[in-house]
């Protein structure tokens, strides 16, 4: 099993105390977001993997050592300022937080995302390339990869279309874009792929790959895992994780963000977490229904 912390919030920025306490005890508990009351229950001994996603993986670091599994990072590093990404912290210190988890894990277990391209007139095309050529510049020898995608209109993230005002992107910027951003990480050697992408940008010198490819699996765990349901039109060749996160936890509140979908449930959900409960939110009631998942 590989456990994905997490698609549906940022555990490493806000709740690292209780994964960390998770992690001690042996096990964790999710609730299937479709159906409440079903609870599973993942024993650590039956992980074989950890993919952390987040946007500020610094809480994490003193912990990494802690942590007997494979590690695989991905980290959301975006140029965008407090009116996109309102509590997200300092770049610079996100770039320092990269600089010592390669250290630690190797450039091979961490990856950057440079993800969403959001155009719109603040953020323009020449912000764009600015941006990512110093992220490759600053980061080279540090990581091997970046993975590049776009904003995606999701309903969650429509609702805020009025205050991002998003430029569409036209083919003539996926080529400015693919041409530049491929050189300046091509000149730091990196390489820069996309994921799910109907415009993929091979054409430029882009890879089309997959965020946890069976391939990368294999070589982190010693097992092949089957492909997840198919997403985004059938394009998603990454393999089956299990994601213990919750939807409308992330204080982050990015404007783009598909996670939450309700400010005011963020904000209530945060109240409820427990650090030392099993669950992210809340605790197990007397009517939960607890099934342990061993895959």
């Amino acid at each position: 099993m590989i456990l994905f912390v997490s698609g549906r919030c940022d555990i490493v920025a806000f709740y690292t105390k209780w994964f960390i306490n998770r992690f001690r005890e042996g096990f964790v508990m999710v609730r299937n977001p479709f159906n409440p009351k079903l609870v599973s229950k993942i024993n650590f001994d039956n992980v074989d993997m950890i993919m952390f996603c987040t946007k500020n993986p610094l809480p994490i670091i003193p912990y990494l050592k802690e942590i007997n599994k494979p590690i695989l990072f991905h980290i959301t590093l975006t140029p965008y300022k407090k009116d996109i990404e309102p509590n997200v912290i300092d770049k610079t210190k996100i770039i320092e937080g990269i600089k010592e988890i390669s250290k630690i894990l190797g450039v091979d277990n961490v990856v950057v995302r440079y993800d969403p391209i959001l155009i719109n007139n603040k953020y323009n095309m020449n912000y764009h390339k600015k941006a990512f050529k110093r992220i490759c510049e600053l980061l080279n020898g540090y990581i091997k990869t970046i993975i590049v995608s776009f904003i995606d209109n999701y309903k969650n993230v429509e609702k805020n279309y009025g205050f991002i005002k998003p430029v569409p992107i036209t083919e003539e910027m996926y080529k400015e874009i693919g041409n530049s951003f491929s050189k300046f990480a091509s000149d730091n050697g990196i390489v820069v792929q996309t994921c799910s992408e109907k415009h993929n940008l091979v054409e430029y010198g882009f890879i089309n790959g997959n965020c946890l490819s069976q391939e990368l699996a294999l070589k982190l765990t010693g097992k092949k895992y089957p492909l997840q349901h198919v997403r985004k039109g059938n394009l998603c060749k990454c393999v089956q994780m299990v994601d213990i996160g919750v939807y409308n936890t992330c204080t982050h509140l990015c404007k783009y963000c598909y996670a939450n979908y309700n400010e005011i449930n963020v904000f209530k959900n945060n109240k409820l977490h427990n650090p030392n409960s099993p669950l992210l939110i809340g605790n197990l009631q007397i009517d939960d229904i607890i099934k342990e998942r061993l895959k």
